[in-house]
């Protein structure tokens, strides 16, 4: 009782810890911003927004629970929306993306990559193919980047004569609900049964009379959907599914530690512009078609690695003592310095310590036995396989 308790301590000081601000001077505001504020969110700063971190009813540690076992709601309306349109639009944005998007089924998913010239990833992306465009989401944080990368290459293309154009959706917003009972949450506001509908796939419901578009999709591991809404009616429709008796709401700070047990990554953390799809463990977001044909920026950097392989690779930890955060540097077992953590938290479900983080290549297998230098003090650590937490996605 007394470590369960020790842990618990530490993994809500740890959590509390975890930075989601980001430096702006105009914070903007969500639609769903007087929502939060009226069911006790505490908000705070990320990706340019005033964003929940967690609500007055529910802690992180208690949420996240929450959400593995029932299902909760998220608020990701700051996340980039954008949908391309014209025939030639899957052969210019497969110049940007790791994706083979010419043999993506209607109503299908991906997660894909923005890649670089020097193979390095721009962002990672969600992208559905619908029947007369493609749907992109893109992370918030770089909204700006992604637009002016878009954008650039897009009148390169344009100025040939290619068929495409670029539409930004600030009319709808964005909501997940995330958990076992999301499929019954919203299988109880259309009267509809949901069982045909695959992880990953999309399609356009109407809920109470309102036209969305639903992803069978999100960043947790759990089941769970991300629902397009008209902001006009985005708040109505929260509130029908926070009716339902299994569903709460959740902050970043319950997202934050789901994605990690999860194995996903965050971009700016996990990810960044200097590193490859290969070194970050996302080889699988290339198919054998875009590996024998390229065509996307960096590939003559990339698709190399995929045979050659890497200096460095991204790999997930189990980490004794005091949990190990961003920065703190990996050790070889001889004591020298051979990569740094990206992400760690205590897990809420596994009761002990995990990282995401780069080490050099040889120390990347499994079991392998490593260091952590965590406040000046080294702590055993070991190697492990992602995900943390097994994924429950709908199949």
């Amino acid at each position: 009782m007394l470590a369960a308790n020790l842990f618990k301590k530490q993994a809500v000081q740890c959590m509390a810890r975890r930075t989601f601000a980001s430096a702006s001077d105009n914070i903007k505001k969500t639609a769903l911003h007087d929502f939060h504020l009226k069911n006790g969110g505490k908000m705070v700063p990320f990706a340019g927004y005033a964003m929940p971190v967690q609500y007055s009813n529910m802690g992180v540690l208690a949420s996240h629970l929450h959400t593995r076992e029932k299902a909760s709601i998220f608020d990701v309306s700051h996340m980039l929306q954008t949908r391309l349109i014209g025939k030639d639009r899957a052969k210019f944005f497969e110049t940007l993306v790791v994706a083979d998007l010419h043999n993506l089924p209607v109503g299908s998913g991906t997660l894909s990559l923005f890649t670089n010239e020097n193979g390095g990833i721009i962002d990672d992306t969600i992208i559905m193919q619908q029947a007369d465009s493609l749907y992109v989401v893109s992370n918030a944080a770089c909204a700006d980047k992604d637009l002016a990368h878009i954008q650039k290459h897009l009148k390169v293309f344009q100025d040939k004569g290619g068929d495409v154009d670029l539409k930004i959706i600030d009319d709808h917003s964005l909501v997940a609900i995330q958990g076992p009972s999301a499929a019954a949450a919203l299988e109880s506001l259309i009267g509809e049964d949901l069982k045909d509908f695959a992880f990953m796939n999309g399609r356009f419901i109407t809920i109470r009379g309102v036209h969305c578009h639903v992803a069978r999709s999100g960043y947790t591991g759990e089941d769970g959907f991300e629902l397009s809404i008209p902001t006009p009616d985005v708040v109505n429709i929260t509130e029908l599914l926070l009716s339902h008796p299994d569903v709460e709401l959740a902050g970043l700070g319950a997202r934050d530690s789901l994605r990690l047990e999860a194995g996903l990554c965050l971009y700016g953390n996990d990810l960044d512009d200097t590193t490859t799809p290969i070194e970050g463990g996302l080889t699988w977001t290339i198919p054998k078609s875009r590996r024998e044909t390229g065509g996307f920026l960096g590939a003559e950097h990339i698709l190399p690695q995929i045979k050659g392989g890497v200096s460095r690779r991204r790999v997930g930890l189990f980490v004794q003592g005091a949990p190990a955060r961003e920065g703190a540097e990996i050790l070889s077992p001889e004591g020298e310095v051979i990569g740094k953590i990206t992400s760690g938290v205590p897990s809420p479900c596994l009761k002990r310590n995990i990282a995401m983080g780069y080490v050099k290549s040889g120390y990347h297998k499994n079991k392998t036995p490593l260091k952590v230098r965590v406040r000046n003090r080294v702590q055993e650590a070991e190697v492990t396989k992602m995900p943390f937490v097994p994924a429950r996605y709908h199949k």
